[in-house]
C-alpha cells in the first residue's frame, strides 16, 4: 500500500526516533524513503541603522551543514537497514512547503513525521509545521509524537 514514504527531519532527537519508526514502516511496507530537511533565511529584519547584524553568511552555511548532517544520519540509519533512501535538502522561510512539495514531485504515498508539540503561546503564534502539512497535503500524514 505504501511504497513511497516522505521523512521531515530537522536532525532534532524527535527526528531521529521518527527516523527509526520510518525505517521500520518501509521495512514492513517494501517502501522506499525520502528524507527531507529545510534551509530557513537568517529570520532577522534589523529595526534600525546602529543594528548589528549577524553575519548571514556565517549562518547560511551553519544552517546548511547541521542540515546536512541530519540528512546523512538518515541516509545511514536506512542504509545500514537495507531500505532504500535519499534525501532532498530545500530552502524556505515556511519549510511545509517544501515538504509538501517533495511529497508531490516524488509521488509520495505517505508523509511521516515527527510532532514537536509546541504549547502555549508558541503554539497559538508559531503554528507547527506538523499542523500546516496536515492543512496543505491530500496526503496521509502519520504524526509521531
Amino acid at each position: 500500500m505504501f511504497k513511497s514514504i516522505l521523512l521531515p527531519t530537522d536532525g532534532s532527537q524527535l527526528s531521529e526516533r521518527a527516523t527509526q519508526t520510518a525505517i521500520e514502516f518501509a521495512k514492513i511496507h517494501g517502501a522506499r524513503i525520502t528524507a527531507v530537511s529545510v534551509v530557513q533565511p537568517l529570520p532577522f529584519v534589523p529595526l534600525a541603522d546602529a543594528a548589528v547584524l549577524p553575519d548571514a553568511g556565517a549562518f547560511d552555511r551553519e544552517m546548511r551543514r547541521n542540515v546536512q548532517t541530519g540528512l546523512d544520519k538518515v541516509l545511514a540509519a536506512a542504509s545500514a537497514a537495507g531500505v532504500e533512501c535519499d534525501a532532498v535538502l530545500g530552502e524556505a522561510t515556511s519549510p511545509y512547503e517544501v515538504i509538501v512539495k517533495t511529497a508531490e514531485e516524488r509521488h509520495c504515498d505517505i508523509i511521516l513525521m515527527a510532532s514537536h508539540g509546541r504549547t502555549g503561546l508558541n503554539k497559538l503564534f508559531l503554528g507547527s509545521e506538523t499542523q500546516k502539512v496536515l492543512a496543505h497535503t491530500h496526503l496521509p500524514v502519520l504524526v509521531l509524537r
